[in-house]
């Protein structure tokens, strides 16, 4: 696990500075305490980096969980009335495990799947422009287009560029997101192939260390940033304040009906954007590993297990910081299981420190991360692969960009579902016309290997168009699954077949029958 720490340590670090802000800023749109994102990102890092067979994944709270979690709170009651729900969730995950239902996730066409890791990209971009400029009202994480401060994604960025015409936006802010880019591309572009050293210390964090430095050096200038731009960690000044920022499961409300519900609307939605995430990880792996995503579904489990025991968000594998691993080198677990010791490390020893760290420089690590995940090379390669892959790929992107991310997913797989049912209604037979390679008179219809009900339209088309007075040749050689509903159609064009002097000659493995009485019979003893 730890022979890889020549990549997986530099990773981690890079990490680390994306999941900070990120565990922070969803809980504050979750409504829930600021503490309980840390805790979520150390116990997903740590528990679920242990457990999980993922190599490259990284675990933490979750945007998509934002919403459920902040209304469960106020349905629920109480903040230790929810960390019951979570713990209940975690339980059902395991069982989910067990069943061996973590199958689902390969369910998904790969054109939602790069969709969604497009979209995320995009997402990622929009919504940090407006921390570039240190117009940062809206908490960090909230990924969906209408945000909790009143605003969206588009309004944002019309104030932003207002903020920008009139000169109102934070010059500091926008200075040293300007250097940290800056240093974030002549890394990765020119210094990381010139030594060691420029390999094991990463771009983000220089980028980070000059951040902090630059808030000293500014403090007293007209380009000093406020607290508001800058990173708000939990600073406790005693072991009981320590101790206060965990809170415990309130047991007592274990059986009450809205509690079973929210475990299990948080187990479903967490199983679900954790196989999606394993999905999109496995294709970002450059070596190809597939994650075994039962052993994942016990690990998310547990995680949410120990997270609810002591006070934190619901847990899921996230899309965001698992790419900033993987773009970032990381090769084994140890990647995010060391970034969970970071956030724990942090937090007890230097919270004042991170708390110097400015938005704008996480701004500018994140934007680098979004415009991998969406570069303009995936349109185009998505476009170059024809409409069927197409279309399901760009609903799902601006569903993403313009709802949020289960629903952006939910309907790129919709139309994707659509798109396989047009193909096999297209695709249901092979149909010769009069005088195209057959004799005169002879219509030649050719089932596919598969023939549902899906297919009865298109089927009785064809056969409704034959012209009186002539062959059909029906071949059902290479069949192996014919609806019934398909057979009930057959067995009324013969019936059709006999007044309009159309004669049928049914080719199967058994050989001719021509003009057979009925198709339900012959079919009841052909096996297909």
């Amino acid at each position: 696990m730890f022979k890889n720490l020549k990549s997986d340590l530099p990773a981690s670090i890079v990490v680390f500075f994306v999941a900070l802000p990120l565990c922070l800023g969803i809980a504050l749109a979750s409504d829930a305490p600021l503490f309980s994102g840390l805790i979520a990102g150390i116990v997903g890092g740590i528990v679920v980096g242990f457990l999980s067979g993922s190599q490259i994944g990284v675990s933490g709270p979750a945007a998509g969980l934002a919403v459920i979690v902040a209304s469960a709170i106020v349905t629920l009651g109480s903040w230790e009335n929810f960390l019951v729900a979570v713990v209940l969730g975690g339980v059902i995950q395991i069982i989910f495990g067990i069943l061996k239902l973590g199958i689902i996730g390969y369910y998904f066409p790969s054109s939602v799947i790069k969709g969604m890791l497009t979209g995320i990209g995009v997402i990622i971009i929009l919504k940090q422009i407006p921390y570039f400029f240190g117009i940062d009202k809206n908490p960090e994480g909230d990924w969906a287009f209408l945000q909790i401060d009143g605003e969206n994604t588009i309004s944002e960025l019309l104030k932003t560029l207002n903020a920008l015409i009139s000169g109102n936006f934070d010059k500091g802010a926008t200075i040293i997101a300007l250097i940290a880019i800056t240093i974030l591309l002549v890394w990765s572009i020119v210094l990381s192939s010139k030594g060691r050293f420029f390999q094991l210390v990463q771009g983000p964090l220089v980028a980070v260390v000059v951040g902090v430095v630059f808030f000293f050096i500014t403090k007293d200038s007209s380009l000093a940033l406020s607290a508001d731009h800058l990173v708000s960690v939990p600073v406790p000044e005693s072991f009981s304040d320590m101790k206060s920022l965990f809170a415990f499961p309130n047991f007592e409300v274990i059986g009450r009906t809205d509690v079973i519900v929210a475990g299990f609307t948080i187990a479903l939605v967490a199983s679900l954007e954790t196989l999606l995430c394993v999905e999109a990880t496995d294709k970002l792996d450059p070596h190809k590993r597939v994650t075994p995503t039962n052993r994942e579904l016990l690990a998310q489990g547990t995680g949410n297990v120990v997270s609810g025991f002591i006070g934190g968000l619901p847990i899921t594998q996230v899309i965001v910081r698992s790419s900033a691993n993987i773009q970032s080198g990381g090769q084994t677990k140890a990647s995010a299981i060391i970034h969970g010791f970071f956030l724990l490390i942090s937090v007890l020893v230097i919270p004042k420190v991170l708390n110097y760290i400015p938005l704008s420089v996480l701004a500018a690590i994140l934007f680098i991360v979004g415009y991998k995940l969406a570069k303009p090379s995936t349109f185009k390669a998505m476009y170059n692969g024809g409409w069927m892959q197409f279309v399901p790929f760009i609903v799902t992107v601006l569903g993403i960009v313009f709802l949020d991310l289960l629903k952006g997913i939910g309907l790129g797989l919709a139309v994707g579902i659509f798109i396989v049912l047009f193909r096999s209604y297209k695709n249901s037979h092979f149909l010769h016309k009069e005088g195209e390679d057959v004799d005169d008179g002879k219509i030649k219809m050719t089932l596919a290997e598969e023939v549902t009900f899906f297919n009865k339209g298109a089927i009785l088309k064809e056969l409704d168009r034959i012209p009186e007075n002539s062959t059909l040749e029906l071949d059902v050689r290479n069949t192996r699954y014919l609806d019934n509903d398909i057979i009930e159609i057959l067995e009324d064009f013969a019936f059709k077949a006999k007044e309009r002097n159309i004669k049928i000659k049914l080719f199967s493995e058994r050989g001719v029958v021509e003009n057979p009485d009925s198709f339900i019979a012959f079919f009841k003893t052909e096996k297909l």
